[in-house]
């Protein structure tokens, strides 16, 4: 079904204002009139569908005096930034990148900032599995140890999975103020964040992500407003179902009392500043990684 002749002219007219208009962007950048970081950054700040957002990022490049075909597809490729990607539609970490190289060409010092990114989510969304695969996949991310009153278990080090304390070393660090946060889990044994290891890793410029639960995640935030929460999610409640049951390390009860915990779980999403649908662990791990803006290596 063709759709009607004045809306095909309507469209017509539409696309020749935006190509008109991103010409325009191209000329104001060869010209000078406007550098490239301020029209990459009107396109991060402004409507996704005005003229900077929808440019290619290769044809904004090309307008920079001095940068030819060859150079830009150069540069393109030391960005990790495929050819058809327009301003608008960047990634984190490749606005990141773009952002640096740009500013770099006028003597802008990076943006870049550190930054604790809290990842969290339902019981059997895969938190753990999303964090192992940060840590094997992306080394340079700095994964926070929790401490915990438990003994290690076999595989376990200290300093490497846990810090592993006695009962009044913990309660000497709570008395210190050393803890983000810190719970008594299934009665029995203590778990918290210690805060001077991430307070250092922030204070030399680099990113920390932190795995815990929605509890934790809540105190973390009210201890650190600048955190950045990031809620797990599962593609829906049937996949969360069947991966909790697939398990098959808890008895009915269990995993009923899990399911109920995740309903609750799941109604506090919009407590969170991001969502990260855990459909397949490599994209969800690096989602999570662009929000730390540390490239994989």
């Amino acid at each position: 079904m063709k759709p009607p002749e004045v809306d095909r002219a309507a469209g017509s007219r539409a696309a020749v204002a935006a190509r008109r208009a991103r010409a325009e962007v191209k000329r104001q950048v060869a010209s000078r009139e406007r550098t490239a970081l301020a029209v990459a950054e009107s396109a991060w700040a402004g409507d996704p569908a005005a003229a900077e957002a929808t440019l290619r990022v290769s044809e904004l490049l090309k307008s920079i005096p001095t940068l030819g075909p060859t150079r830009t597809e150069r540069i393109m490729a030391d960005l990790g930034i495929a050819a058809s990607k327009r301003v608008g539609g960047l990634g984190v970490r490749q606005r990141a990148e773009l952002r640096d190289y740009l500013g770099a060409r006028q003597g802008v010092a990076p943006r870049r900032q550190s930054r604790l990114v809290v990842l969290a989510g339902p019981t059997a969304v895969g938190k753990g599995t999303v964090s192992r695969h940060i840590r094997e996949a992306y080394p340079d991310v700095l994964l926070s140890v929790s401490a915990t009153t438990r003994p290690p278990r076999p595989g376990e080090f200290d300093g490497e999975h846990y810090y592993f304390l006695s009962d009044a070393e913990f309660d000497a660090m709570i008395e210190r103020g050393e803890f983000l946060e810190h719970a008594t889990v299934h009665n029995a044994s203590r778990y918290g964040t210690p805060r001077p290891p991430i307070d250092r890793a922030l204070a030399d410029g680099k990113s920390v992500l932190l795995e815990i639960d929605l509890q934790g995640a809540r105190a973390v935030k009210a201890a650190m407003p600048e955190a950045l929460l990031v809620f797990l999610l599962p593609p829906s409640w049937d996949e969360l179902v069947r991966r909790l049951v697939g398990r098959g390390t808890e008895s009915a009860e269990e995993q009923q009392r899990r399911l109920d915990t995740a309903k609750v779980e799941l109604a506090a999403q919009d407590e969170f500043d991001v969502k990260v649908v855990n459909r397949d662990v490599s994209q969800a791990a690096r989602e999570v990684v662009e929000l730390l803006a540390v490239p994989k290596i």
